[in-house]
């Protein structure tokens, strides 16, 4: 899995960061909206809108507690029933939505990489030079990994045993998470100039800093979690003076 995300290749864009910060910013716009889905709409004749919006939120919440419960008990022991249960929900709907517990996995994947690319985008303002920017992504990454460990508690035996799975990481993180970060780092100068190759590492280190010391160290190791996030900081900081030595 590791070798197809550092040689799959990255879409590049000609923009601008002046570009880039007002795109964040009318995004942020659209974002801080008042969310329309809560005030009271009347319904269709027949119905449709309703059914949506129980359809969307009965799969949210089996998503949710297949989550839970595959990272408390076992993806191999969790039953369906259990999931249902846990979810208020009827054990046939996953099956309907999901097509089993094997596609229910695969949904809460894409979920849960989707989320991380929009709060990415909603939350984190593009910083004013490469290196800060740099900084504040891989403490990001480092973050959200630490705050999703359940998520990553499931996801990494899973993909181990199941390529099909590995299929859908790959394709979920390329096509959208990495092609994020990769947008924010090439409208800096030291970045718009790399090799293709180069950015490609560049952007895929970023990722797996955040999975070695946000994740791998303080829970698979043990390691304190203060230090582990001071050395991603340190192997940010010579990140940036390897690209800067490209850059002279």
């Amino acid at each position: 899995m590791a070798r197809g995300l550092l040689t799959a290749s990255l879409p590049m864009r000609d923009t601008s960061c002046a570009g880039f910060v007002l795109g964040f910013e009318m995004t942020t716009l659209t974002h801080c909206k008042p969310d329309i889905r809560a005030v009271p709409v009347k319904a269709s004749s027949n119905g449709h809108g309703r059914r949506r919006r129980d359809r969307e939120g009965k799969q949210q919440a089996l998503i949710q507690a297949a989550l839970r419960l595959f990272a408390s008990k076992g993806y191999e022991v969790t039953t369906t029933r259990e999931i249902a249960a846990a979810a208020g929900c009827a054990e046939g709907l996953i099956h309907r939505y999901f097509n089993g517990k094997e596609g229910l996995l695969r949904a809460l994947v894409e979920y849960k990489i989707s989320q991380e690319v929009l709060d990415l985008g909603h939350h984190l303002r593009p910083a004013e030079n490469f290196e800060q920017e740099l900084l504040q992504l891989i403490a990001w990454e480092v973050d959200r990994a630490w705050e999703t460990r359940d998520f990553f508690r499931v996801l990494i035996p899973r993909a181990m045993v199941d390529s099909s799975l590995a299929s859908v990481i790959n394709r979920a993180v390329l096509a959208a998470r990495t092609k994020a970060i990769a947008e924010r780092l090439q409208c800096y100068p030291p970045c718009a100039s790399l090799p293709q190759e180069e950015l490609e590492v560049l952007v895929q280190s970023v990722g797996m800093l955040g999975l070695v010391f946000g994740f791998m160290r303080p829970i698979v190791l043990g390691q304190d979690r203060t230090l582990a996030k001071e050395m991603a900081a340190t192997f940010a900081h010579i990140l940036i003076r390897g690209v800067h030595l490209q850059n002279p």
